[in-house]
């Protein structure tokens, strides 16, 4: 199985990375996709890519929860890094209304400008999108055509949203730890959902599953999103490793 997005190189995993690592390759989980967040985070992630190169691989992108008045030149330093290592995709970016709505200019910006780059490079883009469907399905409209392709990363939205995102033509659904969830709304979502357009991923250390849901999140917990997956469509695990691997591995080509 592909965990298509996780955050290995948290800190909340600083007394038992390689553990936890080597846990999630036992149980199935044999690539991971980290996406980058910030310049801060940059130096973790390439560490631990090249210390597994066989199973992590490393995005790059300015996550919107860090697009601040500093902006243009974190940017200035994504492309630098873009311009002169191999990434799996552009990303975590997006748009973020949750946190901060007094950033939405800047964040526009920094969305449109690295969805041009991960055009101009063939790259998937990996889209955070948090109260904040409307903006970013505009956006995606305006720019959409065969060069662009990714995924919606943590989709919580609901059917009508997702059938918006599939149209697109390039792009996938990433299901994580709110499928499990008892209110998450993803019961009434995924039935209807083809397979052919969903990845699976953690987003770990964050949003852990059911039994496990307000504790650190891992990626071995995958396990546990396949299952939920398997009962909502009506199918055994085997057919959904399979299928979510293969969409994974059509859309981060880069990843072997």
């Amino acid at each position: 199985m592909i965990d298509t997005h996780t955050h290995l190189y948290s800190t909340e995993f600083d007394a038992d990375r390689d553990a936890m690592i080597q846990s999630a390759i036992k149980s199935g989980v044999s690539k991971m996709l980290m996406p980058n967040v910030d310049i801060n985070s940059i130096a973790g992630m390439h560490e631990l890519a090249k210390k597994f190169p066989q199973n992590c691989f490393a995005m790059m992108g300015l996550h919107p929860c860090s697009v601040n008045e500093n902006w243009e030149n974190d940017l200035r330093t994504i492309k630098d890094w873009l311009d002169k290592e191999k990434y799996c995709a552009v990303g975590e970016i997006g748009i973020d209304l949750y946190w901060d709505k007094s950033t939405l200019e800047f964040q526009l910006k920094a969305f449109r400008t690295q969805i041009q780059w991960a055009k101009e490079k063939k790259l998937p883009i990996v889209i955070h999108v948090r109260e904040a469907f409307n903006e970013t399905f505009e956006i995606v409209d305006e720019l959409n055509d065969e060069n662009l392709t990714g995924v919606f990363h943590c989709f919580s939205g609901n059917l009508e949203q997702a059938k918006h995102i599939i149209n697109y033509g390039g792009f996938k659904l990433g299901i994580g730890g709110v499928a499990t969830f008892k209110n998450g709304g993803l019961d009434k979502v995924l039935p209807e959902i083809g397979l052919q357009h969903l990845v699976l991923e953690t987003d770990s250390p964050y949003l852990a599953p059911v039994p496990h849901r307000g504790k650190r999140n891992e990626s071995s917990y995958l396990t546990l999103m396949a299952n939920k997956l398997a009962e909502l469509k009506g199918v055994d695990v085997k057919t959904i490793d399979e299928v979510t691997t293969k969409n994974a591995l059509q859309l981060f080509s880069t990843v072997k």
